[in-house]
């Protein structure tokens, strides 16, 4: 997905969500839907993920 420059040094470290859905139709549930994505993310702040380094080591 594209961002058309907006914002890019500002996100540098951002989580984006897209979603295929129009800003007029966007609506409780999408929102929702974005917030649980969110959530079920594994961050890991610029390290591997455990599941990486098991393999690895």
């Amino acid at each position: 997905h594209r961002i058309s420059n907006f914002l890019l040094w500002e996100c540098a470290y951002a989580e984006l969500v897209f979603q295929d859905v129009l800003w007029p139709d966007y609506g409780p549930e999408h929102l929702a839907a974005a917030v649980a994505e969110y959530r079920s993310r594994d961050r890991r702040y610029g390290g591997i993920a455990a599941d990486d380094v098991a393999v690895a080591g």
